[in-house]
C-alpha cells in the first residue's frame, strides 16, 4: 500500500489503519503477532509462544514479549487517526512463559496530551495471570 493510500485511510478510518497497516508491519507478521481487538485508543493482541521464541531455560526470550507489548502500544497509539512513533517504551516481566502458552497483550491509555501520550501494556497468558507490564510514550504529529 503507498503512503497515500495509508494517509488516507489513516484519515478516513484509523481503525482499519491501525488494525491493516501498524498491527500487519513485516516483524509482527514474523513473529506471528495476531490483531485480536482494534478500538478508538485500544488494543488487544496476542502470541502462541513457540519454540523458537526461548532462551536456554526453555522460558520466553524477554525480546518476544516486549516485541508484543511495543506492538499492542503502537497499534492502540495509532487508532486515534494521528501519526504516532514511540519515544519510550520500558518493561517489567512477573511470570515465565512457555512453548504453547498464549500471551495477550492489551494497550490502553494513561494520559493522552497534545503531543504525546503515555500508555499501560498489559500482558496475560491463558490463564488470565499477569506475566508482564509496560509503559510507553509516544509523540504525535498533529
Amino acid at each position: 500500500m503507498s503512503k497515500d493510500k495509508h494517509r488516507k485511510l489513516r484519515n478516513e478510518d484509523p481503525i482499519a489503519f491501525a488494525r491493516e497497516v501498524v498491527g500487519g508491519d513485516p516483524f509482527a507478521k514474523l513473529l506471528g503477532i495476531s490483531i485480536d481487538e482494534v478500538r478508538d485508543s485500544y488494543a488487544r493482541v496476542s502470541l502462541t509462544i513457540q519454540e523458537s521464541y526461548c532462551n536456554a531455560e526453555d522460558r520466553t526470550h524477554g525480546a518476544v514479549l516486549f516485541a508484543l507489548a511495543d506492538q499492542a502500544f503502537a497499534v492502540a497509539a495509532n487508532a486515534r487517526g494521528i501519526k504516532s512513533f514511540a519515544l519510550e517504551i520500558k518493561i517489567n516481566y512477573f511470570q515465565a512463559t512457555v512453548v504453547g502458552d498464549c500471551v495477550s497483550a492489551e494497550a490502553t491509555p494513561i494520559d493522552i496530551r497534545n503531543r504525546v501520550s503515555l500508555w499501560n501494556v498489559d500482558l496475560t497468558n491463558q490463564n488470565g495471570d499477569k506475566v508482564a507490564s509496560a509503559q510507553g510514550m509516544a509523540y504525535h504529529f498533529v
